[in-house]
């Protein structure tokens, strides 16, 4: 936050100020997902742009593997739900910033130099 604070091009940023309507794959039922930066900024011409962030754990943002073929164990099973929430909530993330003309970007560890 203080990159944001102190970067002179952004703008204006929020955390967790707008929510989006996702369904959940596991229950079928609609959910609020609360993205956690919404950045407005100039980009490298001054244009003026959006974007959407969500930082997670780079094991959170890619489908699971099981470790041996056929074993489902609890472990694998709550990677799989927790990849599966995260992808429609990105999806319902996409969709709402093409409406709108903004960025959605999830960074992990690896984009955050962690």
């Amino acid at each position: 936050m203080n990159y944001l604070d102190s970067n002179p091009n952004v703008i204006q940023w929020a955390s967790e100020e707008l929510f989006i309507p996702y369904k959940s794959p596991l229950d079928g039922k609609w959910h609020r997902y609360f993205p956690d930066f919404i950045i407005r900024m100039r980009d490298k011409d001054g244009k003026t742009l959006v974007k959407m962030i969500e930082i997670k754990p780079r094991s959170q943002s890619v489908p699971p593997q099981p470790k041996a073929k056929g074993a489902h164990s609890k472990k694998y099973l709550r990677e799989v739900a927790t990849f599966g929430i995260n992808s429609a909530k990105w999806h319902a993330a996409k969709e709402y910033c093409a409406d709108r003309n903004w960025e959605f970007v999830v960074l992990t560890e690896k984009e955050l130099g962690i």
